[in-house]
């Protein structure tokens, strides 16, 4: 009976390890550095659909509806089945915990989502306006982090907001541009604020 387990051991470490390295022949590793990319695959059993709702976006009030496009290389061809995380900080600008709390909510706080790409590269989220952190250190942001297939996870520009007063030139030259733009405006619909971030993949992308 040992000689049974000792060679069950032997055989499932072994596809455990051609596992791992089909997965690394298979994600070609782009973006850099990314401390805490990995909280894209922190959705659980969902199934991920193109549309995702943050908690607290029925009882917050203002409200913000942000979607968009995501592109191919060309920045033309949308892209499908691309996963994208993001989070942000609660109105007083911290990024509260619930708990109990694991993985990267232990960083990110509860306010967190992700969506899929549908076929014509489309996705939302709803959620509301973050707050600047406390003192205003920085200008209200959005965190984003996409996976695309066939590559690892990376992230891209924080969405920011045209017309925050935190939002100066100085801060505007800080951001490289990964992804595109991720300057949005925000405009007024049916009580709702709207804004649209399309992304471009591979755009400003080290090893893309």
């Amino acid at each position: 009976m040992s000689r049974f387990f000792c060679c069950l051991f032997l055989i499932c470490s072994f596809a455990s390890c051609v596992s791992q390295n089909n997965k690394e022949i298979s994600d070609k590793h782009v973006g850099g550095p990314c401390e805490g990319c990995e909280a894209v695959y922190e959705y659980g059993d969902r199934v991920l659909s193109a549309v995702d709702t943050l908690p607290d976006f029925e009882i917050s009030s203002p409200q913000l509806k942000l979607s968009g496009t995501v592109f191919q290389q060309d920045g033309k061809t949308p892209a499908s089945d691309v996963i994208i995380y993001i989070y942000h900080t609660d109105r007083k600008g911290l990024y509260t915990k619930r708990e109990p709390s694991e993985g990267w909510a232990k960083r990110h706080g509860y306010l967190r989502g992700w969506v899929k790409t549908d076929a014509k590269g489309k996705y939302t989220f709803y959620t509301f306006p973050p707050a600047p952190y406390p003192g205003d250190a920085e200008p209200e942001h959005i965190h984003m982090t996409v996976k695309e297939p066939g590559k690892n996870e990376y992230y891209i520009d924080v969405v920011v907001f045209e017309g925050d007063p935190l939002l100066t030139d100085e801060e505007k030259g800080k951001l490289e541009n990964r992804g595109g733009s991720g300057i949005v405006k925000v405009k007024l619909e049916h009580g709702i604020g709207v804004a649209k971030r399309d992304i471009i993949l591979g755009m400003n992308i080290p090893g893309y």
